[in-house]
């Protein structure tokens, strides 16, 4: 039923607006207590078939509690707030169904609303605008993102292409602070789990394939580089082996952590270009980057670097190197497209997460941005993002997590160090490392994959 104006407010003023707030909050809350009360004491059937009962097919919409939220929340025709307590509606169902890793049930959720009926004739004004707002749901960035979650919990052939970058499309959900907190812990789980599980397949995918025994089933390759992932990998521990980019790194932090923060943005860009074998490249990244590097913070030149500067500063290259208004490719990135470099910037990321590790998440989530503003391009219309992206997760996987490379040699007759001609004498381990969550099976597969 309607709300009334309690005849209290007379006495004690207070804004109509601020009432009817507070009217709809507990609804709200009302819904969501409702939804954890039968998600946790129901099975997953009944409490999705409740759901669908108070969302979809609404009949008598005053029959019930639960019911008279709903109500109330539709009469007060703020559609804002309707997608807000329908999205939470759905996050807290999916964050304890993925708990329980019930995911045919969080897609059998995720797959209701296309099934509607949004033009079924009804003499309830309330009804009319309940399927107007459904549908427009579903086609809302909104329904985009909990189609992720399905994605990210099934197998599906035909998805998007956008979707092999699942986990970093759920990083930007989850670092959006108007979600609810049930979506960016969702998301933030989930984007965990498929990083995990990357980092699983990349490392038996590497065992496998230099295994003398003949494989009875197709090699798992996480990615889409084909045999090249293997020789990039090779190039990679070689160069950690040598000299490495971690070292790079703690030398740069060592010589700088006393310098004024002007003289950090110029030691800065020496750091970033050093070691660039593509001089052109090299000097178009001076002229654009350390333009910006000059002007960053100004006010705080002459101040001791901090970490909360260096934070700062280096999420602002990430975003020079990406993207800089969230939206579209910065100039540096259509540079990169255009000279064909991924390697080259993908090693100038790894090289600021390296000297700014708490600067990991906003780089995802502005590789998340990048994904959406090409998601839309058919897949042979973007090779060159997606060869970025396949590259990106490889290098990001051997040098910032906590899965150790190493080179083996197994032609002991070439002893002419870790020469590119020579990577072929050398086979690549992989050993999980610290305390990642890397199931037993998984860890003895590589073990005895290496040694047959």
């Amino acid at each position: 039923m309607l709300i009334q104006e309690p005849t209290v407010e007379r006495y004690h003023p207070e804004p109509h607006f601020q009432h009817f707030t507070k009217g709809i909050e507990h609804a709200q809350e009302t819904i969501y207590e409702f939804l954890i009360h039968t998600v946790k004491q129901c099975s997953p059937e009944v409490a999705l078939t409740e759901f669908e009962s108070l969302f979809v097919h609404s009949v008598n919409m005053t029959s019930s509690e639960v019911n008279q939220a709903l109500y109330q929340i539709i009469v007060a025709n703020d559609e804002q707030e309707f997608r807000n307590t329908l999205k939470r509606s759905c996050y807290i169902l999916i964050n304890n169904w993925n708990t329980s890793k019930k995911y045919q049930i969080i897609q059998q959720l995720v797959g209701l609303f296309p099934k509607i009926k949004f033009n079924r004739k009804t003499a309830s004004l309330i009804l009319t605008r309940l399927n107007s707002w459904l549908e427009k749901f579903v086609g809302s960035s909104d329904y985009q993102e909990l189609e992720l979650f399905v994605s990210a919990c099934t197998f599906q052939p035909e998805r998007p292409w956008s979707h092999r970058y699942t986990s970093y499309l759920l990083v930007s959900q989850f670092v959006n602070t108007t979600n609810s907190v049930e979506q960016r812990e969702t998301a933030r789980v989930l984007s965990k789990q498929l990083k995990e599980q990357y980092k699983r397949d990349l490392a038996l995918y590497v065992a496998r394939s230099q295994s003398n025994v003949v494989q009875t089933v197709p090699l798992k390759n996480p990615t889409l580089l084909g045999d090249e992932v293997l020789l990039l990998i090779k190039r990679l521990v070689a160069k950690k082996c040598v000299f490495s980019y971690t070292n790079l790194a703690n030398i740069f932090l060592k010589q700088t952590h006393e310098l004024t923060y002007c003289q950090f943005k110029d030691s800065l860009k020496k750091y970033l270009i050093y070691s660039m074998s593509n001089q052109d490249l090299a000097e178009s990244v001076k002229k654009s980057l350390f333009g910006s590097l000059e002007s960053l913070y100004e006010i705080h030149d002459e101040r001791d670097l901090d970490d909360a500067l260096l934070l700062r500063t280096c999420n602002r290259v990430i975003e020079c190197l990406t993207t800089e208004n969230r939206k579209e490719p910065s100039s540096l990135f259509a540079l990169f497209v255009m000279q064909k470099s991924p390697i080259t910037l993908v090693i100038l990321l790894l090289k600021l997460i390296l000297i700014s590790k708490n600067s990991r998440t906003h780089l995802e989530s502005c590789i998340a941005d990048l994904i959406r503003h090409y998601e839309n391009l058919q897949e042979a219309d973007c090779q060159w993002v997606i060869h970025f992206l396949e590259i990106f997760s490889v290098i990001f996987t051997v040098y910032a997590e906590d899965v150790e490379y190493n080179l083996v040699k197994v032609d002991p007759e070439n002893s002419n160090g870790y020469q590119k001609q020579n990577l072929a004498a050398y086979q690549v381990f992989s050993q999980f490392r610290g305390n990642v969550e890397i199931p037993a099976s998984s860890r003895a597969e590589v073990a005895i994959a290496l040694t047959e």
